[in-house]
């Protein structure tokens, strides 16, 4: 084994688990590229990793890796949330898994910054934590647009809390649907937008649907009809990469649902929960869900690594950053060249498919320069795409052979189901699946769930989450925002979108303010400097990392 040239002495107030004389290769980001390499790696490494020989860190902001492609069934109550996620230190077991946030890299040094979850409690705020080999991989983030009130009312749909969030707001907005004796408060939250038509909003929009028309056989007063789901795409097709005669089926199958399918169409606003399309069309809506593309994490920008006129790591068909040494890349964040391609400038399409291929190349690459062994070039042809369009529906574009209807939703669920990580997991979601088709669908909304502390402040004399003093009175920025956040039944839970993952980790249910305004900065998704307009199309990246291979 190669120990790299210029291994660093611990930095002052460094996590517990620095380093001391070893080498230490660092994986930045815990999802498909991070869990997968640093999965390769132990094994590859085993002998050393024993001997003391290697480390290998990964540091990530959640404990766990979220298998996206079941995030929909996830979403319609298919699969439980908790056989979504990957736990990465069962999985890891031979890494170092630090759970922390990189906020910027300097490779000239060998150092990343990093603040854990215990930086603020300490008071000593980020740490240097310094390393060899370097595997950067975080991923990317949805594409926002400077839309009024999309900050405010609208909500992702890249993480397991997101889906779990828009799951209970649907169901609970069919219950205010059903007690309300005002129309317009009716149409409202039975109205339901999606903005994007590729893998994420048309596979979350179909299994949405076909849940709540499940679900509407048991309220007295709510009938599949009056339910209204318009999904908004800014180019001429949807999903893209099942080819256009594949497009069209999935369009026409939606419409025989009627589900509003416009295209060529954008959103201009959703400020005071009133959905504004580019075609003149105002849709009073409690429920806007942003699947409209992604970019690269914004880390990215903070590191002094070659980037690409799009902002991604600038590659070579090896997956070493490009004229850096010690340095790898693969997945959402890299421009990888596309070796199988005709184009001598194509790259690799950010997707899954790619990802978690480009990982087993990368491991053994950078076990290989480790070693002192030639590096080999990624090499994989792109096969095909298959997406779920609800319960029994689907289509797909494998080998050249295009399927629709049972046959691509069975091809969808059997090649989703061979890829999730681990036995364990594979079991569990083959379990709930037989089960599924056994008894009948589960139509609880937990939204409580996301305020678990609400009910007893309210029993030792506080005050529920959205009533206290430090909140914005009802009307104020352009809606009413007093309201606790879903799953808190004392007023409507529509008055904003679900909370996020980031939420939580800022200290939400921890002592801090249980239901931060919508608006705030601990609630509003970050916005970074590069987005300055829409465009023709709202992202100028292929679909997000939901997109479906093979």
């Amino acid at each position: 084994m190669v120990k790299a040239p210029d291994s660093q002495d611990p930095a002052p107030g460094s996590p517990p688990a620095a380093r001391t004389n070893r080498t230490r290769i660092l994986v930045i980001g815990g999802g498909y590229v991070g869990m997968y390499t640093a999965l390769h790696l132990q094994r590859k490494l085993k002998r050393e990793l024993a001997r003391g020989d290697i480390e290998i860190m990964v540091i990530t902001p959640e404990p766990y890796m979220t298998y996206q492609p079941f995030l929909p069934e996830a979403a319609a109550g298919s699969i439980s949330p908790r056989h979504v996620v990957v736990p990465l230190r069962r999985v890891l077991d031979r890494c170092t898994v630090l759970i922390g946030e990189v906020t910027a890299v300097d490779h000239a040094k060998r150092t990343a910054t990093v603040t854990t979850l215990a930086s603020a409690e300490e008071g000593t705020g980020a740490v240097a934590v310094p390393y060899d080999e370097l595997v950067i991989a975080p991923g990317s983030v949805s594409r926002t647009l400077p839309v009024p009130g999309l900050a405010d009312y609208a909500i992702g749909f890249k993480t397991v809390e997101e889906a779990i969030g828009l799951r209970n707001h649907v169901i609970e907005q069919m219950d205010i649907a059903s007690s309300t004796r005002d129309p317009a408060i009716r149409d409202a939250a039975l109205t339901f937008v999606f903005v994007g038509g590729g893998y994420a909003g048309v596979e979350a929009l179909g299994e949405l649907e076909d849940m709540a028309r499940y679900t509407s056989r048991y309220y007295h007063n709510i009938k599949p009809e009056d339910l209204r789901w318009i999904l908004v795409e800014a180019s001429d097709r949807i999903l893209p990469e099942v080819g256009e005669e594949m497009g069209k089926y999935a369009i026409r199958e939606l419409r025989s649902r009627n589900i509003d399918v416009r295209l060529r169409t954008r959103l201009d606003s959703c400020s005071n929960r009133v959905a504004v399309l580019s075609d003149g069309s105002r849709f009073p809506t409690r429920t806007v869900v942003w699947t409209a593309g992604v970019k690269p994490a914004p880390l990215l920008a903070a590191t002094d690594l070659p980037r690409n006129a799009r902002g991604r790591l600038q590659c070579t068909a090896q997956l070493t950053i490009a004229g850096t040494e010690h340095a790898w890349a693969a997945g959402d964040a890299a421009a990888v060249p596309d070796v199988t391609a005709k184009a001598p400038d194509a790259e690799c399409a950010p997707n899954a498919q790619h990802a978690v291929r480009q990982t087993k190349v990368l491991a053994e690459n950078l076990v290989a320069s480790l070693r002192g062994e030639p590096l080999k070039e990624y090499a994989h042809a792109y096969v095909g795409s298959v997406a779920s369009l609800g319960l029994h529906r689907g289509v797909a574009h494998v080998y050249g052979r295009k399927l629709k209807g049972y046959p691509a939703w069975l091809m969808h669920r059997v090649y989703h189901l061979s890829r999730v990580p681990t036995f364990n997991r594979k079991a569990r979601v083959l379990a709930e699946w037989t089960l599924a088709g056994l008894f009948k669908r589960e139509i609880v909304s937990l939204g409580s769930l996301e305020h678990p502390r609400a009910e007893f402040e309210v029993a030792a004399g506080g005050r529920r989450p959205g009533h206290g003093p430090d909140h914005p009175p009802r009307g104020s920025h352009g809606g009413d925002r007093s309201g606790p956040t879903l799953g808190s039944r004392s007023t409507p839970p529509a008055d904003r979108a679900p909370g996020s993952a980031s939420d939580r980790r800022n200290g939400a249910g921890r002592g801090a303010d249980p239901d931060p305004s919508p608006g705030s900065a601990q609630n509003r998704p970050r916005r970074p400097a590069d987005d300055q307009g829409q465009s023709p199309r709202p992202s100028d990246e292929p679909p997000p990392a939901t997109d479906r291979d093979d």
